[in-house]
Order: structure tokens, then C-alpha cells, then sequence
């Protein structure tokens, strides 16, 4: 299966940001990708942490979840779509949600990011559980024959949340990483869970300098089994692209088989 990620610079438009999303996803499309992955936040990167509240929706109702059907139909694609807000029973707080739609526009999968992150130095400062109540549960999905599973942005640091969801061939990493801790351990941990788990990862991150003055890190990033960058887009609007291999998820796992070799958990 090709697959294809969607780096984005998020506005503080709901509307500009459909419209990108869309031009890349009919390119990555007509490309041949047949799933999709939109970046963490892609609707929206507020001026304040609260504006998330305003767009939330109730799941299976509003103008994100309908666009997304709708264009997971109209493409014939699995469309992962990145993070949306979606209403929590707690106040002025939201789940931060990844929901998949199949081809035939009906979701599949909803994941709520479990990890919120937290972060202080110098003039950054970051405190998600302010606005995010957190999932609870791992989640994976079946697209097509392969077993895909989700995560989101700071849970990339939990290598726990990964081995809950057993054996994948795609592990998906829709994220906002800021250009401080990016710049340091993103591409360390990416390649560290791909190698892992002895499955592809497929990372799809917001960046560049947003409107709201914060700076992502980018490079969205296809990994394969053995730790190898397939696809690398460092900055900027674009696609990471790559074909998912399972010939050689195999003859990795049947080489060096230290799944089977694993005596704790």
C-alpha cells in the first residue's frame, strides 16, 4: 500500500486550512496514495490555547468530521485525519482526537491522545492538560490487510503505548512538535519505534512558523523496519511519500525475531 503524509503550517482559519488540506490531498491522491495522514491540529493553530474550544464537535457531527467523510469518499482513500477537537464531558476542556475514515467515508477508528504534553523552558511553555482531557485507550484499525496503529504527537515518548497495540505494520505519528524538543529528539524516537517494533512509521508534523508565531519542527518522515528514512520533507507545506512493504516487515521479523525474544510485559 502507498502511503503519504501531509506536512501543513496550520493558519488560524478552520476554512484556509481545509483548503490546503485538500489541494495536498488530491496531489498525494492522484500520486497514488491510498492512506492519507493530516498533521496534529491541522484545522487549526489558535492564537490561544482556548480557541479549540470554539470549533469542538460532538462525534459524528460538525463541518470537520462531515469534510473529512467527504473527502476520504471523493478520493477513495483511508484518511486519517490528523487531530480535531472533539467535545469532553469536562469543562472548557476537549478530547484531542485522530478519527479514520475508509474509503467509502465512514469512520473506522477513533483515537484520543493519551499523553498530554508539558513542557517549560525559557520563554516556552506548553501545558496541554489545561485544555485536553486524555484518552484512555490504545487504538488500531484494520486498513485493507494492514494493521495500522495510532498515536499522537508527545505519546511518541511512551514506548509502552506502542507494545499495547501488539504487532503493527504501520505505526502513525500525526504531531505538532515544537521546533525546541523536534530539533533534539524527533527523529531519535521515530526511528527508535520503528526499529522497536520492527514495523514502518509514518510521522506527519506541522512545520514551519505559524501565524500564531509558534514554530514547528516538520520533518514529516516514512521509516522503515530497519530505522531507514524512506521520505523526509524538513520544512514547509508538502508530502512524505513511500509504499509499505510487508514482504520486509517479515524477512526483518524472521531475521532478527526479538519480538518472540521479549520476557517482560
Amino acid at each position: 500500500m502507498k502511503i503519504a503524509a501531509i506536512q501543513m503550517i496550520s493558519a488560524i482559519s478552520p476554512a484556509l486550512n481545509c483548503q490546503t488540506a485538500e489541494r495536498l490531498i488530491a496531489q498525494a491522491a492522484a500520486d497514488g496514495a491510498q492512506c492519507i495522514v493530516l498533521p496534529e491540529y491541522w484545522p487549526l493553530m489558535g492564537r490561544k490555547d482556548t480557541d479549540k474550544l470554539d470549533i469542538a464537535e460532538q462525534e459524528g457531527d460538525g463541518p470537520l468530521q462531515a469534510w473529512m467523510a467527504d473527502c476520504a469518499k471523493r478520493h477513495g482513500i483511508w484518511l486519517i485525519g490528523g487531530t480535531i477537537p472533539l467535545v469532553s464531558s469536562e469543562p472548557e476542556k476537549v478530547f484531542n482526537s485522530t478519527l479514520v475514515y475508509g474509503p467509502d467515508g465512514a469512520v473506522q477508528a477513533r483515537y484520543d491522545k493519551i499523553h498530554l504534553f508539558g513542557f517549560q523552558k525559557e520563554q516556552e511553555s506548553y501545558e496541554e492538560s489545561r485544555t485536553i482531557t486524555p484518552g484512555t485507550s490504545p487504538v488500531t484499525f484494520l486498513a485493507d490487510d494492514l494493521r495500522v496503529g495510532l498515536s499522537i504527537c508527545y505519546d511518541l515518548r511512551f514506548p509502552e503505548l506502542y507494545r499495547a497495540m501488539g504487532n503493527c505494520d504501520l505505526l502513525l505519528v500525526p504531531a505538532a512538535f515544537t521546533y525546541t524538543t523536534g530539533q533534539a529528539h524527533w527523529e531519535i524516537l521515530l526511528r527508535t519505534r520503528a526499529v522497536e517494533n520492527q514495523c514502518y512509521v509514518l510521522a506527519c508534523g506541522q512545520g514551519g512558523v505559524h501565524e500564531n508565531g509558534r514554530r514547528t519542527w516538520g520533518h514529516s518522515m516514512l521509516i522503515d523496519p530497519w530505522g531507514k528514512i524512506i521520505d523526509v520533507l524538513p520544512e514547509g507545506e508538502g508530502i512524505v511519500s513511500g509504499v509499505v512493504d510487508r514482504g520486509l516487515i517479515a524477512e526483518i521479523r524472521a531475521s532478527l525475531p526479538a519480538l518472540q525474544h521479549r520476557k517482560l510485559g
